[in-house]
């Protein structure tokens, strides 16, 4: 079991209780999170991994489709049974009620460039809130991968 260190974003000494599930950077807060996440490089931690074990970014064989996920893009895969439960969510339909969500979506959805606008989007406190209540329902409260052990 690690013991928390210091934040990644904003140096607090050893309160860093939380840990980014893409790259494994510690942080200690919401803002950190958010300031974090529009840094954050997801392949960092692969990489890093690599390195250590003296490898270098292994070659796709030839022929090879590039849309199969990886085991750990897989895991974190949402079983359909849980999506489902996004439809049976009041909370999350009253969100969807809101016309400036549903602008901010529609825009996301017709954007070429989604993972630009999803960082611009991570801004909009609504689009937040809409976020964080559609995880606060697919992701299992056991299964929070950002908590650092305590």
């Amino acid at each position: 079991m690690r013991a928390p260190g210091p934040c990644a974003e904003c140096g607090a000494g050893a309160a860093a209780r939380y840990r980014c599930p893409r790259c494994g950077s510690a942080y200690c807060s919401v803002p950190c999170c958010r300031t974090h996440r529009e840094r954050c490089a997801p392949d960092a931690r692969r990489e890093r991994e690599r390195e250590a074990a003296g490898q270098g970014s292994p070659p796709a064989p030839a022929g090879a489709p590039q849309d199969i996920p990886s085991e750990e893009e897989e895991q974190d895969r949402v079983p359909p049974q849980r999506l489902r439960l996004l439809g049976e969510s009041e909370e999350l339909r009253e969100l969807l009620r809101n016309p400036h969500l549903r602008q901010l979506l529609l825009a996301l959805e017709r954007a070429r460039d989604k993972s630009s606008l999803l960082r611009q989007l991570m801004r909009e406190p609504l689009f937040v809130e809409f976020a964080d209540c559609c995880l606060g329902i697919v992701e299992p409260p056991e299964e929070k991968e950002n908590v650092l052990p305590e």
